[in-house]
């Protein structure tokens, strides 16, 4: 082939490139005076030109935003097909556009028209004769690839190029997740375009995608049905705050904004936890026995609450004891969720009251007269609101921290031990990932407290002070403050419960999941759609049995839709080869894809007597190899012990840059950019060049599912491995 055939086919997409771009342009500059004639309308003086200038100001915005965000790439993708389907070829991009005429000029990948470009293939091509991938440097065509799926075609078009898929696979990794829609695959593609009901479940081993095919199918659900999806939202549920900063960019570059990415420690708004407690106690607190000993939390009197009332009524001595209390409680908490009894208590308690008047003197002026009187008593109105205050989710949660109340309400649910692990774990102030749906349950348990209405506020009566009820922004009382532990630094969730849903819910990383994670997220998706990934052999949950239950329970009713995706892009041959001896070696039960590519570069395997310089010449030795980011994963007890050895990144930098200037000046003496010091754990879901393992026997014996954890680490690289022991 030659570079002159070359050349001029990149020009002619060249051609046809800067003709989108200036139709880009020239859409922006229209959605720009929409915005400005929105703003006009406001002018106007009366409701109906305010209500025109919100909607025209709000779709200018979304349309500016997913031009500006299609920059990049915009144009990916050119079918040339037979005559008798069309006589233009078709060109394949982020978003579509039409030109003045209203002509198609670019095809939105998600498009009906569009999927053959990821369903044609040499044995089925579907009129398709030529599909060509372009490589673009901004606005500039640097290269094309060409597949020829119909030989048997009469054409004269050119076929360029080694195949645009393995050109993709072997690019360099930086710290984001970059969008596959140019060389998505034809088992990708059924996933993505799966129906839009129910469950779909995307499984597969380590490297086949099944995190970017399931952000992309997020991505399709919103163009085929923007309506349902943007008014309702898609929530994406990720293992961690890296994961999440890692793929943050991908629906943005497929021009999607409106979606909310989560972590699990930032699934219940209002709450934000990085910090994992160690194995064994996030064992317990997963677990889904802790639900039955949150539910008794929450039925329980707030401790250093009044237990006992009286008063003394004409001829009666009237008196709410421990019996009578406990009765008014149990028979409050039959009618439903506790703050919701709030209205109720004020007259729960008068009942109690009143049924205790015998004379005559008493009951002569009624019930109405009795009440209005002891209302005006300001020992009652104390005692009620102190008795049943209203309560929040992380209060609750922080009486457990008292030893003696946590056996009363874990008794015959966890054992000692167990209680004494939860104890110890509450004795800081801040909450980690793992108590995160332990608020959350504490939250649907206790129910949200009832807003005060236009009317209460007009009310100033003493009843309306103990039925308490909250404007939205007043979720912390008087009383949750009395019984809060000094120094909390835990905010109550400001989200209402009935505002927890989603229209689509989509989980990564799945096996991971405790039960107790499971409720949290099932919660929100109560009538969405979902998209699941996992892959059972990677969980760190270790009893699957308990999580599969919890998962069921959560996506009760709903129809799935199972694929399986079969062969790993990310790792070379010789890398993955090396990850499922491994597998097979400990027993795992393990999803062996085919990995699709070889480097000729097996992994390393270094025995280290002095740890910190074997370390930091094995960084460098891969730092000076490849051109992208490095991992660097550590047992949990050696984190910063390693990222001390590596602080002064700059120096290793200059020596690997020195090391690598003949082959590649691209090196950058930024450590922040070019290797990340990580567990285990924390390496789920994300992809590096090259990957330094730091006694991985240390990392296997961490935790019960310290193999599992290993065997992730062991197919994070794309390049080259090195394992130091």
């Amino acid at each position: 082939m030659s570079d002159q055939l070359v050349e001029r086919e990149i020009a002619v997409e060249q051609e046809y490139v800067d003709k989108v771009y200036l139709q880009l342009e020239a859409s922006a500059l229209n959605a720009a005076q929409l915005s400005k004639e929105g703003h006009e309308r406001g002018k106007l003086g009366h409701e109906g030109g305010l209500v025109e200038r919100d909607a025209m100001v709000f779709q200018a915005a979304k349309r500016i935003a997913q031009l500006d965000a299609a920059h990049e790439g915009l144009v990916f993708g050119r079918l040339d097909l037979t005559h008798d389907i069309d006589t233009e070829p078709r060109y394949i991009g982020r978003i579509g556009l039409r030109d003045a005429n209203r002509d198609t000029l670019l095809i939105d990948w998600r498009a009906p028209a569009a999927s053959v470009f990821y369903q044609a293939t040499a044995a089925e091509p579907q009129g398709v004769i030529r599909r060509r991938v372009l490589s673009a440097d901004r606005r500039r065509v640097v290269g094309v690839e060409d597949e020829l799926l119909d030989p048997e075609a009469e054409t004269d078009l050119p076929i360029i190029g080694e195949g645009a898929l393995m050109a993709q696979l072997s690019r360099a990794r930086d710290r984001s997740m970059h969008s596959i829609v140019a060389t998505i695959q034809a088992e990708q593609d059924k996933a993505i375009r799966a129906p839009g009901k129910g469950v779909v479940s995307i499984s597969g081993g380590p490297g086949t995608g099944k995190t970017v095919v399931a952000l992309h199918r997020a991505a399709y659900l919103l163009y085929s049905d923007r309506r349902r999806y943007e008014s309702g939202g898609v929530l994406v549920v990720g293992p961690s705050g890296v994961f999440m900063r890692y793929i943050e960019r991908v629906l943005p570059s497929l021009g999607e904004t409106a979606v909310a990415l989560r972590s699990l420690g930032e699934v219940v708004d209002g709450l934000r936890a990085t910090r994992h407690d160690e194995p064994s106690v996030a064992d317990v607190k997963g677990s889904g026995r802790m639900a039955e000993v949150l539910r008794r939390a929450a039925r329980q009197q707030a401790p250093g609450s009044d237990a006992e009332f009286d008063l003394f009524w004409r001829d009666d001595r009237l008196k709410l004891d421990r019996g009578t209390l406990g009765r008014v409680r149990r028979q409050l908490m039959s009618q439903g969720r506790r703050n919701r009894q709030l209205p109720r208590v004020a007259n729960a308690l008068l009942d109690a009251l009143w049924r205790q008047v015998r004379g005559e003197r008493g009951r002569e002026q009624g019930r109405e007269y009795f009440n209005s009187e002891v209302l005006s008593d300001q020992r009652f109105v104390e005692f009620a609101t102190s008795w049943w205050p209203p309560l929040d989710a992380p209060t609750v949660l922080s009486w457990l921290q008292d030893a003696e109340f946590l056996r009363r309400v874990a008794d015959g649910i966890l054992t000692p031990e167990e209680q004494r692990l939860l104890t110890k774990s509450w004795s800081g102030a801040d909450i980690s990932v793992e108590d995160v749906p332990l608020i959350d349950e504490l939250r649907y348990a206790l129910g949200d407290v009832p807003l005060r209405t236009d009317a209460d506020h007009d009310r100033d009566d003493t009843l309306t002070a103990i039925e308490g009820g909250i404007d939205l922004q007043e979720l912390t009382t008087a009383a949750d403050r009395e019984y809060a532990p000094a120094g909390r630094s835990w905010a109550p969730p400001t989200h209402r419960i009935e505002d927890d849903g989603f229209a689509h819910v989509l989980i990564d990383e799945a096996q991971d999941l405790t039960p107790m994670q499971w409720r949290m997220v099932g919660r929100r998706g109560r009538t969405a759609s979902w998209t699941i990934v996992g892959d059972l052999a990677q969980s760190s949950w270790p009893i699957p049995e308990e999580s599969a239950a919890a998962r069921a329970e959560a996506l009760e009713g709903k129809q799935t839709h199972e694929f399986h995706l079969s062969t790993n892009y990310r790792n070379s041959a010789e890398i993955y080869e090396f990850a499922a001896a491994y597998a097979q070696r400990v027993g795992l039960d393990a999803d062996l894809p085919d990995a699709v590519r070889r480097t000729g570069t097996p992994p390393k395997e270094v025995s280290a007597a002095d740890l910190e310089t074997t370390v930091r010449e094995e960084v460098l030795a891969i730092a000076g190899q490849v051109s992208g980011t490095v991992g660097v994963v550590v047992p949990v007890a050696r984190r910063s012990e390693v990222n001390g050895w590596l602080a002064s990144w700059s120096e290793l930098a200059e020596d690997a840059r020195g090391a690598r200037a003949a082959v590649d000046s691209s090196v950058t003496p930024s450590g922040e950019d070019r290797v990340v010091v990580l567990t285990g754990v924390d390496t789920k879901g994300l992809e590096f060049d090259g990957i330094v393992v730091v006694r991985p026997q240390e990392i296997e014996d961490e935790s019960a599912t310290g193999r599992a954890t290993l065997y992730v680490v062991l197919t994070r690289a794309t390049q080259l491995l090195t394992a130091i022991s």
